[in-house]
């Protein structure tokens, strides 16, 4: 009786050691969040997935052309127009000769967006109140000479603002 509680015994460890031996286990960690908006004012991406992500631009080798980049936002006031400026001057820069960034055009809605510090109206009030979706375009100037070779980086900072009623 012992000799077979000795091999059960004995059994049973191996069993737990295979299992271990064989176990596989992967592990994922992911970041989560929401921003969820005001139903009073809002200008958010249509298209979640870019927003916080480097866009590059398209570099068409055959023709030397640099492409644009064209994406939409949902928009809505309860109240007035929708403004927008630009933070600073839009721009892309390869950190060598400043002879050599490339300027942006900037437009929302159709309305080319400045740094000026007195924002555009950008949605009218009717449109806003109703809802709308829009297309933000980002397209780079001609550059007189063509666009030299590097590695280009810059950032578009859009404030959007709800107009003053007028009054």
């Amino acid at each position: 009786m012992i000799k077979q509680g000795g091999i059960a015994l004995s059994v049973s460890v191996a069993t737990l050691m295979a299992g271990a031996a064989f176990a596989a286990q992967e592990k994922y960690i992911f970041e989560v969040s929401v921003d969820i908006p005001t139903l009073e004012f809002y200008v958010i991406p249509s298209e979640a997935d870019w927003i916080h992500l480097q866009q590059t631009l398209p570099w068409d080798i055959h023709t030397s052309t640099l492409g644009g980049l064209r994406k939409n936002f949902d928009v809505r006031t309860d109240s007035s127009a929708i403004e927008a400026r630009l933070e600073s001057f839009p721009f892309l820069s390869s950190g060598q000769d400043s002879r050599d960034d490339i300027n942006l055009r900037v437009t929302f809605n159709g309305t080319e967006l400045s740094h000026h510090p007195v924002p555009r109206q950008v949605v009218s009030r009717e449109e806003a109140v109703a809802g709308k979706r829009v297309r933000l375009e980002i397209e780079p100037r001609a550059q007189p000479d063509g666009y030299k070779p590097g590695d280009y980086y810059g950032s578009v900072n859009i404030i959007f603002n709800v107009a003053a009623p007028a009054g």
